[in-house]
């Protein structure tokens, strides 16, 4: 067996986990990936999964190791609640506000960090996860301030102040796409061949009219339909306008807050692409931040606070 790591990162999604076993100075020694995650486990069942992704990296007996975890494992449904920090919320406070839960029968002894909400009627909203990649931002660009978007299937907005977090905001965009796609009407427009450049050209028209007319989304969602019936567009042309219909709405809904500053993208590279380019397109300078770059810099932030 290769040298164990002195801990280990975790960021518990949904759908799965990723972890990453460092050295003593976080060096990243190996990293690892299950399909467990909180939707597909019972309460008493996560020690059991996070061995078996370690089974091949940390031997049965020896000390103690830590596990520093974000992400849903926190939820009310999830291994053990973490509940949230309220903001305006310092980002230290996520260490202080870990809890401990049960590991059972093995070496790891994990720490589940906090998420954030936002109370207040007509305000109200949640995080798990992203919450420690604004730490992480925060600790791979000290005295950072400013707007960071955090593209995924719930994107998140959060005003970010140093390490305190001030507000955000959540966008269904990810999921409406995929609902729209499978469920929908639209479903008929959406399936056949790709084509990547009809793709790219719909989703350049859909942005642009995205960013026109946020307050326009629902009366042009059905465009896409009659876009396939009326004028030929193929399939490919009308996922890409669906996708640049949406996200150029959900970016023109936040014009007021934008500014002129360079916006961090903390997430995937394509997803950060599309948003990188409804951005550019209204004059607003960004940049991508690699998700798992974020959420290991957070978790490692976390540990050092005493996590």
């Amino acid at each position: 067996m290769a040298a164990e790591p002195a801990w280990i990162a975790v960021d518990w999604g949904t759908s799965n986990l990723r972890l990453w076993g460092l050295d003593p100075a976080g060096a990243v020694l190996f990293s690892g990936a299950s399909d467990r995650g909180m939707g597909r486990l019972t309460r008493d069942g996560y020690p059991a999964a996070l061995a078996a992704v370690l089974a091949d990296r940390v031997a049965p007996d020896g000390p103690a190791i830590d596990v520093i975890v974000c992400g849903m494992a926190g939820a009310r449904q999830g291994w053990m609640e973490a509940p949230y920090l309220p903001t305006p919320a310092d980002l230290d406070d996520l260490a202080a506000k870990a809890v401990h839960p049960d590991p059972g029968a093995t070496r790891l002894r994990a720490r589940i960090l906090p998420g954030l909400c936002q109370t207040g009627i007509g305000h109200e909203d949640v995080m798990r996860g992203e919450e420690t990649q604004l730490l992480g931002l925060a600790a791979l660009q000290p005295g950072f301030s400013g707007l960071v978007c955090m593209p995924g299937t719930h994107c998140k907005w959060a005003r970010l102040d140093g390490r305190r977090v001030a507000r955000f905001t959540s966008a269904m965009t990810g999921e409406l796409f995929e609902l729209l796609q499978l469920h929908s009407v639209l479903r008929h427009s959406l399936n056949g061949a790709d084509d990547p450049v009809a793709r790219e050209q719909g989703l350049d028209e859909g942005l642009a009219i995205g960013l026109t007319a946020p307050e326009q989304l629902m009366s042009r969602l059905f465009k896409v339909r009659a876009a396939s019936l009326l004028s030929d567009r193929p399939p490919a042309w009308c996922a890409g306008f669906l996708s640049g219909l949406l996200v150029g709405s959900e970016v023109g809904g936040q014009r007021a807050d934008l500014g002129h500053d360079e916006i961090p993208l903390i997430g995937g590279a394509a997803l950060a692409r599309i948003y990188a380019r409804a951005l550019a397109m209204i004059g607003v300078r960004s940049r991508h931040v690699d998700a798992a770059d974020a959420v290991l810099a957070g978790l490692a932030a976390a540990r050092k606070a005493g996590a």
